[in-house]
C-alpha cells in the first residue's frame, strides 16, 4: 500500500497567526480528533480538539504553540506502522510529509483500517485460536510450526495483548481441525483462552468435573 494514494487536502492546515475560535469552529464543524498548522509551508504539529476548546476564543495558535502534537509519516510509510502511528498518538487523521519536511496533506483512520479489513487475517474465512504465554518463552515460529504441523494454513498470527510478562497471541487458521491444533498448542505449553466448540479436552474436564460433584454428594 502506497500512502500517497490516500492523502486528503479538504481540510487547509491552520496558520499560527490563526483564532482559537476560527480552529473551535472548525472543530465543532468537522469530526477530526486534531487538525495540521504549518508556519510557510512547513509543518508545525496538530492542534487537538480537547486542547483547543480549553483555551479563550481570542487567543492565537501562536500563543498556545507548546501545546501542538509533532506526528506525522512520511509518503512511503508502510499501512502498518501508519495505523501504528495512529494508535499511538489516539488521533484519527494523520499528517504526511515528504523527505523535504514539506506537508502534503493527511490520510484518515477510516481508510487505513478498510485496508486492514481487506487482509486475509479478516477478509478470508477461518478460525480463531488465542493463546496465551510467558514473554520470554514463546515465538513466532514456534506457533507457526504448530499450526503448520497439523497441515493446517496460517492466515495471520499478531500479539493482542500483554500483561504482568504474559502476551496473547491471536491466531487465524483456515477452517479445518482447530480441535488438533489446539490440543498441540497445550502440549507446547500454551494455555488457550478462546473457547472452542469442539475443545474435546473442555468436554472431558467438564465430564470429569460432574462425575467428580456427584461421587463427593453421594
Amino acid at each position: 500500500m502506497n500512502t500517497a494514494e490516500y492523502i486528503i487536502n479538504d481540510v487547509r492546515p491552520f496558520s499560527l497567526e490563526t483564532s482559537v475560535r476560527e480552529v473551535q469552529n472548525a472543530f465543532n464543524n468537522l469530526t477530526y480528533s486534531h487538525l495540521p498548522v504549518y508556519n510557510e509551508g512547513t509543518y508545525l504539529g496538530c492542534i487537538s480538539e480537547t486542547d483547543a476548546h480549553c483555551f479563550e476564543s481570542d487567543k492565537s495558535i501562536l500563543d498556545i504553540q507548546y501545546t501542538l502534537e509533532g506526528f506525522f509519516v512520511r509518503e512511503n510509510t508502510n499501512w502498518l506502522d501508519v495505523l501504528e502511528a495512529f494508535a499511538q498518538h489516539s488521533s484519527n487523521i494523520m499528517p504526511v510529509l515528504n523527505e523535504e519536511q514539506e506537508y502534503l496533506g493527511y490520510v484518515e483512520l477510516g481508510d487505513i483500517m478498510n485496508l486492514f479489513s481487506e487482509t486475509p487475517f479478516l477478509h478470508e474465512a477461518g478460525g480463531i485460536i488465542i493463546v496465551e504465554k510467558g514473554v520470554n518463552d514463546y515465538s513466532f515460529s514456534e506457533i507457526c510450526q504448530i499450526v503448520e504441523s497439523n497441515d493446517a494454513r496460517l492466515l495471520g498470527v499478531f500479539v493482542s495483548h500483554m500483561e504482568n510478562d504474559i502476551i496473547q497471541a491471536t491466531v487465524k487458521i483456515a477452517p479445518t481441525g482447530i480441535n488438533t491444533i489446539v490440543q498441540t498448542f497445550r502440549r507446547y505449553g500454551y494455555n488457550i483462552v478462546s473457547q472452542h466448540a469442539e475443545d474435546t479436552y473442555l468436554d472431558s474436564l467438564k465430564a470429569r468435573s460432574k462425575y467428580l460433584d456427584k461421587y463427593l454428594n453421594m
